[in-house]
C-alpha cells in the first residue's frame, strides 16, 4: 500500500528521462529551436566542435593545443564574447559578470546582433571547411552547409565567431559548401575537377578521390548545381565564374534564414541593394555597413572578398525566406 501511495505521489517518470532531439533544431542561446532542415550540432556524434582547443583531423598524438601551437595557430579558442572590445563599457557590472559567465539570454542578443553574413567556404565540404578553419586558420563560424543540405552548427550563436572581421561581433555567420568562383581565364581553377557532366549531359558534382565521400551524412548523394551551367559575375570588380549551390543547399539555407530572422528581428529579411533596386555587388561603405540590418555577404564586407560569389540567387532566397516567415 505505502509503494502505491509512493508510486502516486512521485508520478512515473524517471528520475533521468532522456528527451529525444529530432535533428532540425539549431541551438540559441542553450535552447533548441526547430528550423524543419537537418541539423547536425557541436554535441551531436559527427558533429563538429569548435569550443576543443585540440584540432580535429590530425593524429590524435598531435591534436592537443602545444603541438597545434607549435604548428602556428596563435590561440586556443576560436571565438570569444561579443562586445568583449567594448564590455567595460557596454555593460554595468552586474551585466558584464552575467554575461562573461553564462553568456547572453536571447533578449539580450536580440538587442545585438542584426547581420547574417553568408560565405561559401572554397573548400567544397563542410568536413574540409572545418578543418581549415579550426586546426589550419584558427577561425570559427557558427554553422556550415554541406553539399545535400545538412547543416552542422559548431558554437551556440550567443558565441562571437571569428569569420567576418567588423562584422564579428554583431552577426551570425554561415560557410557554404562550394569550392568556389574563378576568374573566366584562370588556368589552376578546379571547377573542372569538381563539376562534370553525366551521361544525360547534366552537371553534377564529383568529389576528388582523395576526399573520399567528403563526410557528406546523406548516403550515395549526388549534388548537382540549381543552375545548368557557369554563371558569371562581377564582384567587387572582379569577372567571376562559378557554379550554383545546390538545391539542398537552398532549402536549407532558407529554412536557417528565416528562423534566425525571426528569432532575431533585427535582421531584417533583405540584402544589400544599388540605388535601382538591384542586389548590390560591392563592399558597403563604412556608414551603409554600419547602418545595414539583415543578410549579407562576405563580399558585402570586405572589398577584398567575393563570396559567396555570383551564383547565389539573392531575390529566390529571400522571397522564400519572407514566405516562410509569413
Amino acid at each position: 500500500m505505502l509503494a502505491l501511495v509512493g508510486l502516486l505521489l512521485t508520478g512515473c517518470s524517471s528520475p533521468a528521462r532522456r528527451l529525444d532531439r529530432r535533428g532540425t533544431e539549431i541551438m540559441v542561446c542553450g535552447q533548441l529551436y526547430d528550423i524543419g532542415a537537418p541539423v547536425v550540432l557541436w554535441t551531436d556524434p559527427g558533429g563538429y566542435d569548435a569550443y576543443r582547443v585540440e584540432r580535429r583531423f590530425v593524429p590524435w598524438e598531435d591534436s592537443p593545443w602545444e603541438k597545434a601551437q607549435a604548428a602556428g595557430l596563435k590561440e586556443p579558442n576560436r571565438y570569444n564574447l561579443r562586445s568583449q572590445r567594448t564590455a567595460l563599457e557596454t555593460y554595468s557590472p552586474d551585466q558584464l559578470e552575467r554575461v562573461r559567465g553564462g553568456g547572453w539570454d536571447l533578449p539580450s542578443l536580440q538587442q545585438h546582433v542584426d547581420q547574417f553574413v553568408l560565405h561559401y567556404d572554397a573548400a567544397g565540404t563542410s568536413r574540409t571547411c572545418f578543418r581549415v578553419l579550426h586546426d589550419m586558420r584558427g577561425l570559427s563560424v557558427h554553422f556550415m552547409l554541406d553539399l545535400d543540405g545538412t547543416i552542422y552548427q559548431t558554437l551556440d550563436v550567443k558565441e562571437r565567431a571569428w569569420h567576418a572581421t567588423i562584422s564579428n561581433d554583431r552577426s551570425i555567420g554561415v560557410e557554404i559548401a562550394s569550392i568556389g568562383a574563378y576568374p573566366p581565364d584562370a588556368t589552376n581553377s578546379p571547377l573542372s575537377e569538381w563539376y562534370q557532366p553525366d551521361e544525360s549531359g547534366r552537371t553534377r558534382i564529383v568529389l576528388p578521390d582523395r576526399l573520399g565521400n567528403g563526410g557528406i551524412r546523406t548516403p550515395g548523394f549526388i549534388g548537382c548545381p540549381a543552375t545548368e551551367g557557369l554563371v558569371t559575375g562581377t564582384i567587387n570588380g572582379s569577372r567571376l565564374v562559378m557554379y550554383d549551390f545546390t538545391p539542398q543547399q537552398y532549402e536549407s539555407l532558407t529554412r536557417l534564414t528565416a528562423a534566425l530572422c525571426t528569432l532575431f528581428p533585427r535582421i531584417a529579411p533583405e540584402c544589400p541593394r544599388n540605388a535601382d533596386g538591384s542586389v548590390a555587388a560591392d563592399a558597403l561603405t563604412e556608414e551603409q555597413w554600419r547602418e545595414f540590418q539583415g543578410i549579407l555577404g562576405h563580399c558585402h564586407v570586405q572589398a577584398n572578398k567575393v563570396d559567396p560569389g555570383p551564383a547565389l540567387r539573392w531575390d529566390d532566397l529571400l522571397r522564400g525566406v519572407r514566405g516562410r516567415m509569413r
